[in-house]
């Protein structure tokens, strides 16, 4: 029989950045094992489980005993990670659901990894609670550099009880009982006046309803933007630069991608909003797009990997544009200055030149060979 530990260290990252000093678990996941091993087997009903990163608790659920584990992942890429590594070990009892759908009255536990956005966790408590029955525990935790003590109180909103746990391995637990119902929330809305753009966000999106500075600094050079029959709005986010694509090319085919379900359902609220035509799709860079099929990408790339500072997700972005440009076609960045992208762009794409520069964010313009 597997033990924990064996479990553990089975486990890839893959379709994620793999590197060597990236792992697939961290302490905020064994913490939150060993901690739920006793009610894990003693449980009678499926555990749920919420934005588990590579399958370490999902997968460590069913080794220390669990029946059967409902999932909810926002990144397709964690679902696929879970997938890739349930396979390899031959688990079978996991079942995909929605994040309304994914804790069952029957079931006695939740484990969570705490999303750094309060709005997130407060989406995600609400919809455990709703759902959950009047004995079931809520676990959840992570490495103590992304926890607040204003989660504590987003949990409090939704659970009557939230005790917090000694730190451990630089991690820690908040464990809460006793749901309470409330409404879902909204999506936040906003407007910038400067480009006339609408902006809808579920909870959970980078940047929110609002604009951020390195959105900006490209919407700021976009009167330098070619024409386009079909334009690609790669790591959407709220999809609001498919949205100004779209009113800019009325004609133009425009596609809003992210690896972020709550993103591309945004997305396609702000083309809504926006009363503009846009395509939404959920994918792992441009996996479900042609090579040579793209006129324009634009792209404001996340720099980080899970946790870690780290470029691996801006360089397979880079590569992917790269593929499914047409040649003559141009990829659009924007990024942090000291990243410094430009020899990987020119790596990744073609020749690639400065388009703007602000005191922190650069915007490049990469034509493909």
């Amino acid at each position: 029989m597997t033990t924990l530990d064996e479990l553990l260290d089975s486990l890839r990252r893959r379709p994620d950045v793999e590197a060597p000093e990236l792992r697939a678990w961290d302490a905020a996941d064994r913490y939150l094992l060993d901690t739920a091993a006793p009610m894990l087997a003693a449980a009678s009903g499926p555990v749920a489980i919420v934005d588990d990163t590579h399958g370490a608790l999902a997968l460590g659920s069913l080794t220390l005993g669990a029946s059967a584990v409902r999932v909810h992942h926002d990144s397709l890429v964690a679902q696929r990670a879970l997938a890739a590594n349930a396979a390899a070990s031959g688990a079978t009892a996991i079942e995909q659901h929605s994040l309304d759908a994914v804790m069952t009255p029957d079931a006695p536990l939740a484990l969570l990894r705490l999303p750094r956005s309060l709005d997130r966790l407060d989406a995600v408590a609400r919809a455990l609670a709703a759902r959950a029955g009047p004995d079931a525990v809520l676990v959840a935790g992570n490495l103590l550099k992304h926890m607040t003590p204003a989660q504590n109180e987003v949990l409090r909103a939704s659970f009557e009880r939230v005790d917090v746990s000694l730190a451990r391995g630089k991690a820690r637990l908040l464990t809460a009982r006793g749901p309470r119902r409330l409404a879902p929330v909204e999506p936040a809305r906003g407007y910038d006046p400067d480009h006339e753009l609408h902006i809808v966000a579920l909870p959970g999106v980078f940047a929110g309803a609002s604009l951020d500075i390195g959105t900006r600094a490209l919407l700021d050079a976009a009167e330098g933007l070619p024409a386009y029959a079909t334009a690609i709005d790669l790591a959407c986010g709220s999809g609001v630069l498919a949205a100004f694509l779209a009113r800019r090319a009325p004609g133009a085919r425009v596609i809003a991608s992210d690896v972020s379900a709550v993103a591309v359902q945004s997305a396609a609220l702000t083309a809504a909003a926006n009363g503009v035509t846009v395509e939404t799709v959920h994918d792992d860079g441009l996996s479900q797009q042609p090579d040579a099929s793209a006129d324009l990408i634009v792209l404001n790339p996340p720099f980080h990997v899970g946790a870690a500072v780290h470029t691996g997700i801006a360089l397979r972005l880079f590569a992917e544009a790269g593929r499914v440009l047409r040649p003559g076609g141009q990829l659009w960045s924007v990024w942090n200055s000291h990243l410094a992208y430009a020899p990987a762009l020119e790596r990744a794409v073609g020749p690639t030149r400065q388009a703007a520069r602000t005191p922190k964010f650069t915007v490049t313009v990469s034509r493909r060979r």
